[in-house]
């Protein structure tokens, strides 16, 4: 699996969305991704792609896209 599908699967799973809905994808969009939800994710993240996230860039992470960007910041290539 991709280091894209594995990020996808991360947000389809936590916010039990289809694949249509993550591009444009905002942090507080949709009722799931609130900062429960936010944090949830974020963890499902560090332990798919075995990485610790600054605490900056958990706030910085505000979109679909964005988290992408940051992720590359940890070696994590899309």
């Amino acid at each position: 699996m991709s280091s894209k599908e594995k990020y996808e699967k991360v947000f389809m799973e936590c916010f039990d969305i289809d694949q249509a809905t993550l591009t444009g994808l905002e942090y507080n969009t949709i009722e799931q991704w609130d900062s429960i939800g936010h944090m949830e994710m974020i963890a499902e993240l560090e332990e798919v792609f075995d990485i610790m996230l600054d605490t900056d860039d958990i706030i910085d992470f505000s979109s679909f896209e964005i988290g992408m960007e940051i992720l590359g910041k940890y070696g994590v290539s899309f």
